[in-house]
């Protein structure tokens, strides 16, 4: 294999990295004006909805992207461009048949997802529904070009799905509080975080007309390449149908049990302690630090499963050419590029978790601080499973993380009503919970690597480096930013300065121990840049 297939896994991923960071940016900027628009109560009543659509989404779409682009892969990885096309209108299918069914069930079922004391946010996850319909239809698109290995199409709709989302959302939710204000309290509350959900729906719209925009300008090349197939097989709808199906189903109950965790402990949450009587207002009020937090943590977390996104067709290729050890060099690759952010993400954000949230979220009481310190460590666990969860789906062994996800969601609810009922921990227990179930999956992950790949995780390179750079890059971001401010009581130029600091001690020191070769530099956004002031500065 060339060299510059070499280079693809880290580049694709570098492209869904920048493109996440962008759009997660972006999503936590939004989230500050629109949590002060909303107000403490509302924003938790949008958090609520947003975590119940989430849950509807995985089982409409969630999957179609990872189905789509590891079939396909498979054919492309043959030549066999007609079939591979046939995988795409039948994914199409698919995804219009079961997003139809899940919108119904979001619209007509929302007293089902949502308890009553959160009756509010009935209404903003039927306002989700039409979003949930043509999610399956963009993560179709998106699985497509993810298959042909090009990236570019998926990132720039991020990027775009977010700027709509955002302006949407506060223009939306602005609109909904205006036009029914005067009518008490719990309307405004409701239809403002109605309104909000509305710009999640502009997002998604406007990122399906740019992929459809995409496939439209690139459809001449893809017609040329089926022409010129000979080595497809022609393989009937049925058959096409039934394998999407078959690769679909294990990886939605695996996602859904991966990620239905969070839903689960917030029910539990508003269920529990709303028996155990404490007050609406102030179960709200906590609920809505719980979503800050997981506002700031999403972005690390999403970034570290950018690159188990762009893996999985590689590894797909790889090993249905029957190369294990091509196949465990993806892996390798896409775990250090995971670990180099996820790790100092980790730290900086527990240490400077109550200058943080004090900047985007002006309305925060400082719960939302002590949950990043608690939570933060999920960011690096979470990105450990991630990429085993791509892997083990991308050989075809998608029943693997699902048996891990059930397990560890068993220890995840055991631990959550065990805190809730027999301590006043509160929403604190739900991010306990998020650690142990991370923890468990880990381990549980780890050993199936082992057993299907004989993968050997990449423990120096890619966790202990990265390690040994944020300790001292923690120090500097903790010790600038607090004697900083006592000479300059601003938050936001503190942060500044303490930030852009800590991220130059971070990549210098990291340099220094880790001595990266030329070619894993400039296989980073930006790496041709670093490797040549890294040069001059004699760390490589």
């Amino acid at each position: 294999m060339s060299k510059k297939n070499d280079n693809t896994l880290v580049k694709n991923a570098s492209f869904l990295m920048m493109a996440a960071l962008i759009s997660k940016i972006i999503g936590m900027l939004y989230k500050s004006p629109l949590s002060t628009t909303l107000g403490s109560q509302s924003f938790a009543l949008f958090q609520y909805a947003q975590n119940a659509y989430f849950i509807l989404l995985m089982i409409a779409s969630f999957s179609i992207p990872q189905a789509v682009s590891k079939i396909m892969a498979e054919k492309i990885a043959f030549k066999r461009y007609r079939d591979a096309q046939k995988v795409f209108y039948c994914a199409l299918l698919y995804a219009v048949i079961a997003g139809g069914i899940v919108a119904l069930f979001c619209l007509f079922g929302a007293s089902i997802m949502v308890p009553d004391k959160m009756a509010g946010a009935r209404l903003a996850l039927q306002m989700l529904a039409p979003t949930i319909f043509l999610s399956g239809i963009l993560g179709v698109f998106r699985g497509y070009f993810q298959a042909y290995r090009n990236m570019m199409p998926t990132s720039l709709s991020q990027i775009i799905e977010q700027i709509f989302v955002a302006v949407f959302a506060l223009l939306m939710s602005s609109l909904m509080i205006s036009a029914h204000s005067g009518k008490g309290e719990e309307v405004i509350q409701s239809w403002g975080a109605a309104g909000a959900t509305m710009g999640t729906g502009a997002g998604v719209l406007a990122a399906l007309l740019f992929m459809v925009f995409v496939y439209v300008i690139n459809r001449k090349t893809i017609r040329k390449k089926i022409k010129r197939d000979r080595v497809s097989v022609n393989e009937e709808t049925s058959q096409v149908m039934k394998t999407i199906i078959l690769i679909v189903m294990p990886i939605i109950f695996s996602a859904f049990i991966y990620n239905v965790n969070g839903y689960i402990n917030s029910y539990m949450y508003t269920d529990i302690l709303g028996k155990r009587g404490m007050d609406e207002t102030v179960l709200q009020t906590l609920y809505a630090e719980y979503g800050y937090f997981m506002t700031l943590i999403n972005i690390p977390l999403t970034l570290a499963s950018t690159a188990p996104t762009s893996m999985i067709p590689e590894v797909s290729a790889h090993y249905a050419m029957h190369d294990r050890k091509g196949a465990n060099e993806k892996i390798d690759r896409a775990t250090w590029i995971s670990m180099i952010i996820s790790i100092p993400a980790a730290v900086g954000l527990a240490v400077l978790s109550g200058p943080v949230t004090r900047l985007i979220f002006g309305e925060t009481n400082g719960v939302a601080a002590q949950l990043l310190i608690i939570g933060g460590i999920t960011i690096i666990l979470n990105g450990n499973s991630n990429i085993s969860n791509g892997v083990l789906q991308g050989i075809g062994k998608p029943n693997i993380p699902m048996i891990h996800a059930a397990i560890a969601l068993g220890a995840d609810v055991i631990v959550m009503a065990l805190l809730l009922l027999l301590t006043d921990l509160g929403v604190y227990a739900i991010v306990l919970s998020m650690v142990v179930y991370a923890v468990v999956m880990c381990l549980l992950n780890e050993r199936a690597m082992k057993k299907y790949m004989k993968h050997k995780n990449p423990w120096k390179k890619a966790y202990l480096y990265p390690l040994i750079a944020s300790i001292p890059m923690g120090l500097v971001a903790g010790g600038v930013y607090y004697g900083l401010y006592f000479l300059v009581p601003s938050n936001f130029l503190c942060l500044c300065v303490s930030v852009v600091l800590a991220v130059i001690v971070y990549f210098v020191v990291y340099l220094f121990v880790s001595k990266p070769s030329k070619e894993e530099l400039t296989m980073l956004p930006g790496g041709r840049i670093l490797y040549r002031v890294a040069g001059k500065m004699n760390l490589i």
